[in-house]
């Protein structure tokens, strides 16, 4: 039996039985590792609140061979990343760059880069005013580092250079194909605004890519288009997308002025509660 040690990060956990935690991990040395955290949900065991979701620490581990699951010995934390969970939006975008990972990742296939890329997100989700920005970002690069970098400078069909009319990004083609080719049905239309943001946020170093100004609709197109080709290279739309739409909706319910109640209510029916608004 191998003892080994890396850093890595949580990037998921479920219950295993009575008092045990199957935890998943994304580390610098081995990729993604899944193992098995025993006694990890008893009042007192020895992991206490390591285990948290985002939670960056030292990971040692024993390995047999014999199965993929690993036996967590020790996790030391180094940086819990509280903020990221204490907060919706910043949870969901990080959840989803989580879920990124553990999809779009082999077992014991390590990418340091990557890994570096995912440990800086966290630390960028956890003081960004726009984690929508930070997961944007994250996943442009993460594309990249995953050999799945879309060609946005020609047609991947005939060659056109780019810009023609009707561009539009297809993910199995492996990026933008013009009007005259025809894209896949699951293509997504790229504006040129879009395709240009997209560029220049290559060409960006990190903290230049975060702070780059953009008017909230592009804003939202660059998230979508992102969220859209990760979708298609999982096979599925990410669980935490739903989460992610669903936490929105709460927000905006939240931030709408209450509608101003009557001071008297001859009928049930003109009451708000009548009218269904409550």
């Amino acid at each position: 039996m191998a003892l080994y040690k890396t850093q890595a990060v949580v990037i998921g956990r479920r219950v295993l039985g009575e008092s045990d935690r199957l935890v998943q991990f994304y580390s610098r040395e081995f990729g993604k590792v899944s193992g098995v955290a025993k006694a990890a949900r008893r009042p007192r065991s020895r992991f206490g609140s390591a285990l948290e979701l985002f939670t960056l620490g030292e990971l040692i581990f024993f390995d047999t061979g014999r199965s993929d699951l690993v036996r967590v010995d020790h996790f030391d934390i180094v940086r819990p990343f509280v903020g990221v969970r204490e907060h919706l939006e910043r949870l969901g975008q990080g959840a989803w760059a989580a879920e990124f990972v553990a999809r779009l990742t082999a077992d014991r296939d390590p990418h340091p880069a990557l890994f570096a890329l995912l440990v800086r997100s966290l630390r960028a989700l956890e003081s960004n005013s726009r984690p929508p920005r930070v997961a944007a970002c994250f996943a442009l690069r993460a594309v990249d580092l995953l050999g799945h970098r879309p060609r946005i400078d020609r047609c991947v069909a005939c060659g056109r250079p780019y810009p023609f009319p009707g561009a539009a990004l297809d993910v199995t083609a492996g990026g933008l194909v013009c009007a005259g080719c025809g894209a896949g049905p699951d293509a997504m239309p790229v504006s040129g605004a879009l395709a240009g943001t997209l560029k220049r946020l290559r060409e960006l170093r990190w903290e230049e890519g975060l702070a780059l100004p953009l008017a909230p609709a592009l804003d939202g197109e660059l998230s979508l288009l992102l969220e859209g080709l990760v979708a298609r290279l999982m096979g599925r739309s990410p669980l935490t997308s739903r989460y992610l739409v669903q936490t929105r909706r709460g927000l905006l319910r939240v931030a709408e002025p209450a509608a101003p109640r009557a001071s008297i209510s001859p009928h049930p029916s003109l009451s708000p509660r009548g009218r269904g608004s409550w």
